[in-house]
């Protein structure tokens, strides 16, 4: 599974979207384009990904841009999983 795809899927249980996730793309806005993903949201997703891919995040990594879209938050996962290596 492609790790945008994971991602789609923790976003998806994490805020209950639903079939809608399955028209999610790179290009996706979600922070301020989906009503339920409001700041207690952002928590319980970075919660999640750090559940789901075995990284921490420091408060200090938490950046808007991050949840711009769903390809900058893909992208940031990446990078926390390439840390790892």
């Amino acid at each position: 599974m492609a790790l945008i795809d994971e991602v789609k899927n923790v976003l998806a249980e994490v805020l209950q979207l639903g079939d809608i996730i399955d028209t999610f793309d790179a290009d996706t806005l979600i922070l301020g384009s989906i009503a339920e993903f409001d700041s207690m949201a952002i928590v319980s997703v970075i919660t999640a990904l750090e559940e789901y891919f075995g990284f921490e995040v420091d408060d200090d990594e938490i950046e808007s841009e991050t949840f711009e879209s769903l390809g900058s938050l893909t992208d940031f996962v990446q990078r926390k999983l390439d840390d790892l290596a």
